[in-house]
């Protein structure tokens, strides 16, 4: 099982996160292929479809890769992403019963939280580390800035709505540990196997993350 420390560390290299949503787990290994080429190290893969399970198995082989399991929504699902190698867990949403097991079986765990009430109670269950969904929907990095005041302490995953025009506002806030993005491995590119063009964009969001564009 990888540790929380070594967790955080492979996330928190490109503060980076791409949210993957896959309609056929023989697209996984080209993924994984593709992702590791442009520089990218992890990746969260959802449980919004039937291959979600199978593509995280063939993902979890690339030894350069830490695939974690999103839209994580109960005990149930929590057993099939770890049965598939996934290495932390997200949820879109806070539920003390997912958080309370992940925290039993040992798996590193990122609940949403996007209101102070929330974020407490993430605090009340050990975590200072937060998926805040949807992002841009519920006020987006100012809204982190302001949460961010009172919890000095924890950082957050802004996800939903996060595009390369609005990367930097995020990026540049200290509580901001790392941001989901789907648009390097957006439905179409995959659908179409346009890996190279996941990989460009892959690598060109690694080089802004670094401040290189």
């Amino acid at each position: 099982m990888t540790s929380v420390h070594d967790t955080e560390q492979a996330i928190g290299q490109n503060r980076l996160l791409p949210v993957v949503v896959l309609q056929s787990a023989a697209d996984a290994e080209p993924l994984a292929a593709a992702l590791t080429a442009g520089g990218l190290r992890s990746v969260e893969v959802t449980f919004r479809t039937d291959a979600a399970a199978e593509a995280i198995r063939i993902m979890a082989e690339n030894p350069d890769l830490l695939v974690g399991a999103g839209t994580v929504l109960t005990t149930t699902q929590v057993d099939a992403a770890v049965a598939s190698g996934a290495k932390f867990v997200v949820s879109p949403g806070f539920s003390p019963r997912v958080v309370n097991y992940c925290q039993e079986l040992g798996i590193p765990v990122y609940p949403g939280a996007a209101t102070a009430t929330e974020i407490q109670m993430a605090l009340d269950a050990g975590l200072e580390i937060v998926k805040f969904f949807p992002a841009e929907q519920v006020g987006g990095a100012k809204m982190i800035k302001a949460l961010a005041a009172p919890f000095k302490n924890v950082r957050f995953i802004p996800t939903g709505g996060v595009n390369t025009a609005n990367l930097p506002d995020y990026l540049a806030l200290p509580a901001v540990f790392a941001v989901g993005g789907t648009w390097m491995v957006a439905p179409d590119l995959l659908a179409a196997g346009k890996w190279d063009e996941v990989t460009r964009l892959t690598a060109a969001a690694v080089a802004l993350t670094k401040g290189e564009l």
